[in-house]
This record gives C-alpha cells, structure tokens and sequence, in this order.
C-alpha cells in the first residue's frame, strides 16, 4: 500500500482575493451613491455622491484596484444593474449626456490614487499631507470634467461655454465638498489604524 500525502493548493492568494473583495465593494458602493441624486437646476447633469464613491476608490484601494473597481462598476450598469444615477443601467446611459462622466472614472480614480500614493504602489496615507490628498481629488475631477464636459456639449448640442459652464464650473463647490468628506473619512481611518 502507498500513502498519499495531499497538500493545500493556494489557487488565489489570501491578498488578491482581499483586493478583489474590496473592489467589488468599492464598485458596489459607488452604485449605491448614484442613488443620493438630485436634479441640478443649473445643469442636465444631477448632483450625485458618485464622485465621493470615485475619490475613496483611488484613495483606499489605489490606482490599479480604485481604478479596476470603477470599471467593475460601469461594467454592471452597462450589463444592467440599476447602478447609475436615479437607478438607471445600460449603455444608453454611457452614450447619452452623462456618459463622459462615468466614463471617466476608471482613470480619474487611478488619478487619485497614483497621486496620493505616489506611484502605483498602495501606502499607507496616514502621512499624506492635505495638498497632496486635494492635489489628487482636483487632479481626479479635472479628468471627469475632461471627458464629461466635452460628451455633454457632443449629445446636448450646446455650446462650449455653455457645457463648460452647465457641465463644470456649477458643481465646483459639491467637488469641493466631496474633497473636504474623503478627506475626513481618510484621515479618520487613519487614525483608527494607528
């Protein structure tokens, strides 16, 4: 008789499932913050925490995950999850007035979080300095507007001053917003994991 002897084959190591948990969460959570929308007087775009959702990506997970769970994200409102704004979903939505937004936000949460982070690798941002951190939110949403701003102006038919104005210049103060509560959130999970 011959003994078998059987050892443990690790398929998936322990920290790549953990990353891949984290950007499903991450893209879960930004389709959960499409639902706090609200319709914007001064634009056709909505105010939505997304943008919040996009920050915290790139900043916890980094830029190759932040920027994988964005994807992930628009992936599932492509295929039909209700993950957009007001609960919409489908490839409509990422070809219509909106879309340059969405799309945007695989590179501009890899923007953040190859900024705050300074290079590709995920550190710990307990020692990152606040300029750096809005550095990186400011450099993320000149990248939203970039391919925001121009799909709005294409789909709308408007002007460029118009798009530049209805699509960027009014929802300064709510990035700015967004910047101050991911910093907040950052800072507090920093301290936490001291």
């Amino acid at each position: 008789m011959s003994s078998t002897s059987t050892a443990d084959v690790e398929l998936v190591g322990e920290e790549m499932a953990l990353n891949v948990a984290r950007t499903a969460l991450f893209a879960a959570l930004v389709g959960a913050f499409a639902y706090v929308s609200f319709p914007y007087p001064l634009s056709p775009a909505p105010v939505t925490l997304q943008v919040l959702g996009v920050f915290l990506a790139g900043l916890m997970l980094g830029p190759l995950w932040g920027g994988a769970a964005m994807v992930l994200y628009l992936l599932a409102g492509a295929l039909g999850a209700p993950v957009f704004s007001q609960g919409a979903a489908g490839l409509g939505v990422l070809l219509g007035p909106t879309g340059g937004y969405l799309l945007s936000y695989p590179l501009a949460a890899a923007v953040v979080g190859a900024i705050a982070h300074g290079g590709l690798e995920l550190r710990s941002l307990a020692a990152a300095s606040v300029p750096r951190l809005v550095g990186a939110m400011a450099a993320a949403v000149l990248v939203i507007y970039g391919l925001g701003v121009p799909f709005m102006w294409y789909t709308l038919e408007m002007s460029v001053r118009a798009a530049v104005i209805t699509g960027a210049v009014v929802f300064v103060p709510a990035e700015a917003a967004k910047m101050a509560a991911a910093i907040g959130i950052i800072r507090s999970d920093a301290i936490r994991a001291e």
